[in-house]
């Protein structure tokens, strides 16, 4: 996001009701980030101890099986969550099932698709103008990007949406007052077409890149 609407989408999400605020070194922006908690905490709408506040491994640090066995033999803290790209193109069935048997959670990276993404041809598909989405927000009177968000939270993921947008912030946020029926989430599970949106082809090539094989 551009310099100085990151803190403002901080204190916006804070005052709608999120308490769960994802960050990276690689955003170069993480003193915004703490800008807008400070601002928070500051007014007393929130205790530091309210929010969770996680960051990450670049992807070439670790290969998501191996590692996550590794990381839970030796461990004296056991991980809680593992981040990766996650939405109906690439839904991560093997992977998901991988981390439930072992007390680990998705987190969904990329839940609508990166509809913004620079490095977008102009013929790649646009996950939120999907007409099987389309067709089922207007079934239950939701926009594409709510339905995107209440499929991952069936599915048990932890969901991280991306927006600096207030309007969307909140209506992002307001996914609790309906369920898709087992019937609509088994459907977009068979949109998975191994579509991963967000490459970081940088890392192609690396003895530890965790997709060289494409395996997950």
């Amino acid at each position: 996001s551009p310099p100085g609407e990151v803190a403002q989408a901080v204190k916006d999400a804070i005052d709608i009701g999120y308490r769960h605020i994802d960050c990276a070194h690689v955003y170069q922006n993480e003193h915004e980030v703490g800008e807008g908690v400070k601002a928070k905490i500051d007014e007393g709408v929130v205790k530091r101890e309210d929010l969770f506040i996680t960051s990450k491994l670049w992807n070439t640090f670790h290969r998501p099986d191996l590692q996550v066995e590794r990381v839970l033999a030796a461990a004296t803290i056991k991980p809680v969550t593992n981040q990766v790209e996650c939405h109906p193109y690439l839904t991560q069935s093997k992977l998901s099932p991988f981390c439930t048997e072992r007390g680990l959670i998705i987190t969904a990276y990329s839940p609508l698709g990166s509809p913004n993404r620079p490095w977008a041809k102009p013929d790649d598909p646009q996950l939120m103008e999907d007409p099987k989405i389309v067709e089922l927000a207007k079934k239950y009177n939701k926009t594409p990007a709510q339905i995107l968000i209440r499929y991952q939270i069936q599915r048990g993921h932890v969901v991280i949406p991306k927006s600096v947008t207030k309007s969307r912030i909140a209506s992002n946020f307001d996914v609790f007052d309906f369920e898709l029926t087992k019937d609509d989430v088994a459907l977009i599970d068979t949109f998975d077409c191994n579509g991963r949106l967000v490459p970081i082809t940088s890392a192609a090539g690396h003895p530890h890149h965790p997709f060289e094989n494409d395996e997950f």
